[in-house]
């Protein structure tokens, strides 16, 4: 089966986006079914495979609710908030038929997981990062019974592993107009929306609450509102309520917030990226013993990592609280208390712009000489003399607070570092 749908993608992954400059999109399916990956045969170790054995097990138990069944229960153990709640009506779903502008889906997430809940909908849908698979997916059906029967279903990556995915199975933001039912216009659309996307071209088929000042979205239009917006692009923007457009009551938190979709966006790219990595390393490292020929793909990563290509924002963004709160005090700190997970939301997106993801477990699981090659890259870029091409939005201080939170929250840097690797760079050192 998994071979099947590889190769009903290979042609359009081959037309892809290759003849696009930026690595970030622009990527041919890598094979799944490599000796060191057998992504259809190796078994998950993300926070949802691990939640399923406790299940399994039964070392752990799901309560049902009688308002929003499974969902609160599940939420709680796999550790997402309701707080990250994102509300998005167009059909792109593999329950499509169940979503419409009246009945959004809803997303819920932390850094390493997702859930979806469609009211009415016969399965939640659920999805884990694992440190060498990527995205891997899952379907639970949403009935009360003695034991909640998960599934895992490969077959999401026949929309989950192509170009837009960077050729591996991860997750994937995209932008479309859609008419009065939800159905989008394939014409107008955005086919992957991340950090570099300006905000006037996202959100299309979300909900979005939250101000934005003068900038514009796409967000909270429906059928003929994207015509409209033509003439007057504000249509839609900075909405604090949504109860007018469907029934809030169906779901456990009152918005589509804009600062979770903006966090979003960024770690499912970013995630893409880290397991496109993993894969081409585990191959490259099988085939030659080594990793020296993906200097392309390590550079254009290191820069997604330190945010170059970010679009800026022109008016203060304001997002729900209860989200900032929450997404800010995980993560790890320095002895100053500073973080990578402390939003800016004035003119970007980060405070700091180095990805919180450097602290995740998929980065971690990396093949040791890719991490290393990393953080060489990573020491001669933030201890340069002046910023190499395509880092020159980072200025000294930026570039020495990140080397500073990353000194003291990584355990895993090379002896020396960042200096040692300035060292051997032509870059110089400061």
């Amino acid at each position: 089966m998994l071979r099947r749908l590889l190769k009903s993608h290979a042609l359009v992954a081959a037309l892809g986006l290759m003849a696009h400059a930026d690595f970030q999109g622009a990527t041919h399916l890598v094979d799944l079914d490599h000796g060191g990956i057998r992504y259809g045969q190796e078994k998950s170790h993300g926070r949802v495979a691990r939640l399923v054995d406790a299940v399994e097990s039964g070392t752990r138990r799901l309560e049902w609710d009688g308002r929003f069944g499974w969902m609160p229960s599940l939420l709680q153990a796999l550790e997402v908030s309701t707080n990250s709640q994102m509300l998005v009506f167009s059909k792109t779903s593999l329950q499509r038929e169940h979503i419409h502008p009246h009945n959004p889906r809803a997303i819920y997430f932390n850094e390493d997981t997702y859930v979806g809940y469609i009211p009415g909908a016969p399965v939640m849908e659920l999805s884990e990062v694992d440190g060498r698979l990527g995205g891997v997916f899952y379907t639970l059906d949403h009935k009360r019974s003695e034991r909640p029967q998960f599934k895992r279903v490969d077959n999401c990556i026949e929309c989950h592993a192509s170009a837009r995915t960077m050729g591996v199975p991860g997750h994937l933001v995209r932008s479309f107009e859609t008419d009065a039912n939800g159905i989008v216009d394939l014409s107008t659309g955005t086919d992957s929306v991340d950090d570099r996307t300006p905000l006037s071209e996202r959100w299309g088929g979300w909900y979005v609450t939250g101000t934005h000042g003068s900038m514009t979205h796409r967000g909270n239009r429906i059928g003929g509102d994207f015509a409209r917006a033509r003439k007057d692009p504000t249509i839609g923007g900075n909405r604090m309520r949504l109860d007018d457009l469907f029934p809030g009551e169906r779901y456990p938190a009152p918005g589509s917030d804009i600062a979770a979709l903006m966090v979003f966006e960024h770690q499912a790219h970013l995630h893409n990226f880290i397991a496109r990595l993993q894969y081409m390393s585990t191959q490259h490292l099988a085939a030659y013993g080594h990793v020296d020929y993906l200097n392309s793909p390590l550079e254009t990563f290191v820069k997604a990592l330190l945010f170059s290509g970010e679009a800026p924002l022109t008016s203060r963004v304001v997002g729900d609280p209860a989200f900032v709160k929450s997404f800010e005090s995980a993560g790890r700190r320095d002895p100053d208390g500073r973080s990578l997970r402390t939003l800016d939301l004035g003119t970007r997106l980060f405070k700091v712009r180095c990805s919180f993801l450097i602290h995740s477990d998929a980065f971690a699981a990396l093949p040791g000489p890719m991490r290393s090659r990393i953080y060489r890259r990573l020491g001669e870029v933030l201890s340069a003399a002046t910023p190499p091409e395509g880092y020159t939005h980072l200025d000294e201080a930026e570039r020495r607070t990140i080397r500073e939170i990353l000194a003291a929250t990584l355990t895993d840097l090379p002896a020396g570092w960042p200096k040692a690797a300035a060292a051997g760079s032509s870059a110089g050192s400061p």
